[in-house]
């Protein structure tokens, strides 16, 4: 079980407490405004069902983000892997975040998404990480850069999954970070 601690959040994994909050984002029109749809409250539970009967494999749990001076969940984060061939590599591995609307501007999306890359690069030992977001998320995209991302325009793609009845969801662009740029960013100006 993955548990990450930042200065003001602490990242732990999904309980059942969490469904009410896993609900509310699926169904909130402002999360989702970069989707083709919304969750029921029927899809939503039988998800949330789903994601609670896996074993994921370390270090891939859908983690809850918990304010510390409160102890109120904000939203969810962690790592996947994507399933997208031929357009990305097999497996390859995508941070990402959704976050109630009720606390964006906060930073929380950059705070959290920089914890998880250090967890990724240092304790998983991963090689990379990917981002996708729709080409015109301007919040996602700010959060991507924030975090240390570039964008790989070479990578970017219309997406498999997305209904030709949302032709403006359709193009995804990619930002990718390996641990050796990471690394180097961690070490400063100075080191490069």
């Amino acid at each position: 079980m993955t548990l990450i601690e930042t200065s003001r959040l602490i990242l732990r994994p999904c309980l059942a407490e969490d469904r009410e909050l896993f609900f509310e984002l699926g169904a909130d029109p402002a999360v989702l405004e970069f989707f083709p749809f919304r969750r029921s409250r029927e899809d939503a539970d039988a998800i949330f069902a789903m994601i609670q009967d896996i074993t994921p494999e370390p270090g891939f749990d859908l983690l809850v983000m918990v304010l510390k001076h409160s102890g109120e969940a904000i939203g969810f984060c962690g790592l996947s892997k994507l399933q997208l061939e031929p357009l990305l590599p097999q497996d390859a591995v995508e941070i990402g975040w959704r976050i109630s609307a009720r606390h964006w501007g906060n930073g929380y999306a950059t705070e959290s998404g920089r914890a998880l890359l250090r967890h990724a690069f240092t304790v998983l030992e991963i090689e990379e990480i990917l981002s996708i977001a729709v080409h015109d998320n301007s919040r996602a995209l700010a959060a991507m850069a924030k975090i240390g991302m570039p964008p790989d325009p070479s990578c970017d793609f219309d997406h498999p999954d997305i209904p030709d009845t949302h032709p403006h969801l359709k193009r995804h662009v990619v930002y990718r970070l390996s641990a050796a740029e990471w690394r180097a960013q961690q070490a400063g100006p100075a080191a490069r």
